[in-house]
């Protein structure tokens, strides 16, 4: 039997270090936190070196919130972490991308064939995704895309 996997975003807004009197992400942040708490104890992290290692970083914090260790090996749970497109909206990080929503939902329905290409262009983390079943599979605790970039919280039992 495999271990439970989760999906993350690798937004740094999730970082401790970027916590503030009011939390813009608040959602974000519970839904991420109760999707790795039922990892277990040992999580193994896989994440991508796209975003400059930021989400294997956010990854470790979330892991660290929810009391457990990052490891290589003997894990109970897996955390994967990527998003869909950053180019949903005019004030998304990317700007407007008449392609954003489509590519998004083609992403919700298989994470199998996705285009590199297209992912880049349309700043998407998809990298780490390929493998994973389809969010209708999933337990699905987060699907919002504020700040104009599409996050998932989903967890794979």
């Amino acid at each position: 039997m495999s271990p439970p996997t989760a999906l993350v975003p690798g937004v740094l807004a999730l970082l401790p270090s970027y916590t503030s009197i009011e939390d813009p992400v608040a959602d974000l942040r519970a839904a991420c936190l109760d999707a790795v708490g039922r990892l277990g104890p040992r999580v193994r992290v896989v994440a991508s070196e796209a975003t400059g290692g930021s989400g294997a970083r956010v990854a470790a914090a979330l892991v660290a919130a929810a009391g457990g260790s990052v490891v290589d090996e003997g894990e109970t749970g897996v955390l994967v972490v990527g998003n869909g497109s950053a180019r949903r909206t005019e004030k998304a990080p990317g700007h407007l991308d008449e392609r954003a929503a489509a590519f998004d939902d083609a992403l919700r329905a298989s994470f199998a064939d996705i285009d590199p290409v297209l992912a880049e262009e349309l700043w998407a983390d998809t990298a780490c995704l390929p493998g994973l079943p389809p969010l209708a599979d999933a337990e699905v605790l987060y699907d919002d895309a504020p700040f104009g970039v599409q996050y998932w919280v989903a967890l794979w039992s």
